[in-house]
């Protein structure tokens, strides 16, 4: 039987708007081989993140496909002469890094390091929705503002989650909660029975005055305060609730200056958290296979849920992350979008 030397994926020649015929398209490619620390995964399912949006809609035209996609669940097929953690056959997941192809192919290379075994009580579906936002949210809880990792080890410490039914928040939330947190956390009052499933326990309404809301539960300041949105709008008043020596941390991007000044008084650390940076710049990248290792473990005890806010299953192709893609773009999706099942689209 002659090897196939040829795979599916899903990408772009340029960033046009998601409704565009071409914003993404069927193509096929050679199949990669690994070499070194690199492993060859047949990707099994894939799930959308705001930073797909972004890299598409930046990206100019070129000669090359570009294939994206940063969350990734899959079988190795594969592995580079170096590589030790993994065989043939473990099912493993992965949130990948913005210098290489991604996820939204057949196979994909990742080098062993920033990979762990899938759980192994979570369909592909579910796997394929934990990689990035369970290692955005840990790196911040954990390696910014120094919680101790381990349950109910943080107790009488309080967070402020803003937008806390989205992709990050809905295991932030697990997160802090499992780490002993008294979380609050805001989301449309529809959203509130999901965020207390996710650790949450006190719900917050997103249109009212969040000072005000806090001050109805008696609350005037709180030890945390992670804003998973755009944190222009906020700063002003999260600098005011945020404790003495507290810290407050963001994932979103801004467009105008933020007044730092106003945190100086009581001492408090901003922090940013992007989790790529550490496969951008190659520091510590084997700390994210490691935390993948615990988030999977977490799962399997019962103390962190799979986040999947809506799933396209009958295969991973252009037509679907198109739609994937257009539902994470509305802003309004709670949990994460997922695309799985074989590749199976029309190449061009």
């Amino acid at each position: 039987m002659e090897k196939k030397t040829q795979m599916k994926a899903v990408g772009f020649f340029e960033g046009f708007p998601i409704t565009n015929e071409v914003s993404f398209i069927d193509k096929d490619k050679p199949i990669p081989i690994p070499a070194g620390q690199d492993i060859l995964v047949q990707v099994k399912a894939v799930s959308v993140n705001p930073v797909d949006i972004k890299l598409r809609q930046t990206t100019k035209k070129q000669t090359t496909l570009t294939v994206l996609g940063f969350d990734g669940v899959g079988e190795v097929v594969a592995v580079g002469k170096d590589v030790k953690k993994f065989s043939i056959g473990d099912r493993v997941y992965y949130a990948g890094t913005t210098k290489r192809a991604g996820s939204n192919q057949e196979f994909q290379l990742v080098h062993e390091a920033i990979a762990a075994l899938a759980p192994s009580n979570l369909n592909d579906e579910e796997a394929a929705s934990l990689p990035l936002t369970s290692l955005t949210a840990y790196e911040l809880l954990v390696e910014k503002f120094g919680l101790i990792p381990k349950k109910q080890a943080n107790q009488g410490k309080t967070i402020l989650v803003v937008n806390g039914a989205g992709g990050v928040g809905s295991i932030l939330t697990q997160l802090a909660a499992w780490a002993g947190l008294t979380v609050y956390a805001t989301a449309s009052p529809r959203n509130f029975d999901r965020l207390k499933r996710n650790g949450v326990t006190y719900p917050l309404d997103y249109h009212k005055n969040l000072k005000q809301s806090l001050a109805e539960l008696a609350v005037q300041q709180v030890d945390y305060v992670a804003v998973l949105f755009d944190i222009s709008s906020y700063f002003a008043t999260v600098a005011e609730v945020i404790k003495p020596f507290g810290h407050i941390g963001t994932i979103v991007g801004v467009e105008e200056p933020l007044d730092i000044s106003l945190l100086k008084n009581k001492s408090v650390s901003f922090d940013w958290e992007y989790m790529f940076a550490k496969t951008d710049y190659q520091d510590r990248i084997e700390t994210q296979g490691q935390t993948l290792a615990l988030i999977a473990q977490l799962v399997e005890a019962g103390e962190i849920v799979a986040t999947v806010g809506k799933a396209y299953s009958n295969g991973i192709n252009a037509a679907n992350l198109k739609k994937a893609t257009a539902d994470v773009e509305t802003v309004h999706m709670n949990g994460k979008v997922v695309v799985s099942g074989p590749f199976n689209g029309e190449s061009n």
